[in-house]
């Protein structure tokens, strides 16, 4: 771990930086920020605690992930023919200093981000709101997501099949 703290500025960039490597679908480096214990997780209910008790719209380790990266890539992913695109407009990303897992002095870091997410394929375009909160670890001198929350005001509404990532 590096012994450096990083700037507001910095993680404020990553969280940019992390939602533009997914509208340039580049998913492969986008996956490369993932710790490898890292998680992405959608609850399914609003103040959701808890992904393995509860539902989730998604809850998917590192391996599932890559699975779901390489569907997005083949060729014979015929719900991809063509392709998804995805637009993501950010509030500028909030350092969340009091919450428990924040501790830039063993390189852990939380930072939260309100969004709007704009999913289109052919004349399909659903629009989404909500925020994401981000555990970054510092792991060999550059941050990694160890877990990224994406919380949808509407999570407990009847949603059309999400392709992409927010």
């Amino acid at each position: 771990m590096s012994t450096r703290g990083y700037s507001d500025r910095h993680l404020i960039d990553f969280v940019y930086a992390e939602a533009r490597l997914l509208d340039e679908r580049r998913f492969q480096d986008w996956l490369d920020l993932y710790t490898e214990d890292g998680y992405y997780w959608m609850p399914l209910s609003p103040g959701q605690t808890d992904p393995i008790m509860e539902g989730s719209l998604m809850y998917e380790d590192r391996l599932l992930l890559r699975v779901r990266v390489e569907r997005l890539a083949g060729q014979r992913t015929y719900s991809q023919q063509p392709t998804s695109r995805s637009h993501h407009l950010l509030q500028q990303p909030t350092i969340e200093s009091d919450h428990p897992w924040h501790q830039p002095d063993q390189g852990q870091y939380v930072v939260r981000a309100a969004f709007h997410y704009v999913e289109t394929r052919l004349d399909q375009q659903a629009l989404y709101a909500g925020w994401s909160t981000y555990e970054l670890k510092d792991i060999d001198g550059a941050l990694r997501i160890r877990l990224k929350r994406v919380d949808l005001v509407n999570c407990d509404a009847a949603l059309r099949s999400i392709q992409l990532f927010m």
